[in-house]
């Protein structure tokens, strides 16, 4: 019986946390669980087999060299024989009882033949330390419990955006939109996110609890500290989601769609924010070199993008070489940080 739901793991390093992942997703053969171990050191390969071994009707195991999220999220990609496909960090987990909820939708769906590419969800960010868990809601944004286009989307404030952790393709759209990660590369969520948006035409958010993003570790690659180390990485996804938000093709799948057009806008403006606070927050003159040649490649790439985004506030913040501007930029980026704990 063909799956309903593929669900892949990125693997490296994870024997501390991996079974929490993996368990979340049990207890339903309607789910294709795929564990892809990135080249681990550690006892994730043996791990990952163990669990192969006990539930071989489930799980499968990928095993290759170690490339990356994103590339281990491609060789995810490549197996899954699931109707629709989701990634599941191997430090994060799902809710099992709205996983099951999930499922049973997605069951009806394809028995109404509805030709469903997007299911949105909420996530929780399950900060270290944290008693208070901010969960991730679309109710003001997306209409709820019917099927819908992106003309009948509202409003995304800033700071609020579709991520990873909300997201259930259709596997084929993804595979049909050419999706390829960059490798070696961290923050890929973004473009896996992002790219396959101007495919997608029917969509439906469920309004339940369903992913647990684990956060706040200091070792994590979205931890503020680590993202200033790996500015170039951040720096490369942005860059790839300029230039597939600049391509021609784009921007005739785009023709027309206003509502999703905005929403991309926003959502790479604020990525292309991200790069210029962090390199501000470095105080690093190479990091503040790679901000500007962000801005320079922008430019080259598409003048009329980077006028509209230079003349913008955050990018006219982000661009004031001065202590005063920075200083204010720095703490705008903290609020939004302290109030989303998004790391």
């Amino acid at each position: 019986m063909k799956k309903i739901l593929s669900v892949a793991i990125p693997s490296y390093n994870s024997q501390d946390y991996l079974d929490r992942s993996i368990n979340s997703l049990l207890g339903d053969d309607r789910v294709e669980i795929i564990i892809v171990d990135d080249g681990s050191t550690d006892k994730t390969p043996e791990l990952a087999d163990k669990y192969q071994s006990k539930y071989p009707e489930i799980i499968k195991v990928v095993h290759k060299p170690n490339g990356g999220h994103g590339s281990a999220v491609n060789a995810g990609l490549a197996a899954a024989t699931g109707v629709f496909f989701k990634v599941v960090d191997s430090d994060d987990w799902v809710d099992s009882d709205v996983l099951i909820k999930i499922l049973n939708f997605l069951e009806q769906s394809l028995a109404e033949d509805r030709g469903l590419d997007l299911l949105i969800s909420n996530f929780i960010y399950d900060k270290v330390g944290k008693k208070h868990k901010k969960t991730m809601k679309y109710r003001r944004e997306l209409p709820t419990d019917i099927y819908f286009d992106w003309s009948q989307i509202g409003h995304f404030p800033k700071g609020t955006y579709i991520l990873m952790h909300s997201v259930i393709f259709r596997t084929e759209l993804l595979r049909e939109c050419n999706l390829k990660l960059p490798e070696h590369c961290f923050y890929v969520d973004n473009i896996y996110v992002f790219n396959p948006l101007p495919y997608v035409k029917t969509i439906y958010y469920m309004d339940v609890p369903f992913y647990h993003y684990f956060i706040g570790r200091d070792d994590q690659s979205v931890n503020q500290e680590v993202m200033i180390k790996r500015l170039d990485q951040q720096a490369r996804v942005n860059m790839e989601m300029v230039k597939f938000y600049s391509s021609d093709e784009t921007k005739k799948l785009l023709k027309g769609n206003k509502k999703l057009k905005k929403y991309m806008y926003n959502y790479l403006e604020i990525i292309t924010t991200i790069t210029s606070v962090l390199a501000i927050c470095s105080k690093d003159p190479d990091k503040l070199a790679i901000k500007d040649r962000v801005w320079t490649d922008i430019r080259e790439i598409s003048p009329a993008l980077h006028r509209k985004m230079y003349r913008g506030y955050f990018g006219f913040m982000s661009n004031r070489k001065s202590k005063v501007g920075y200083k204010f930029i720095i703490a705008q980026y903290k609020i939004v940080q302290k109030f989303y704990n998004f790391n």
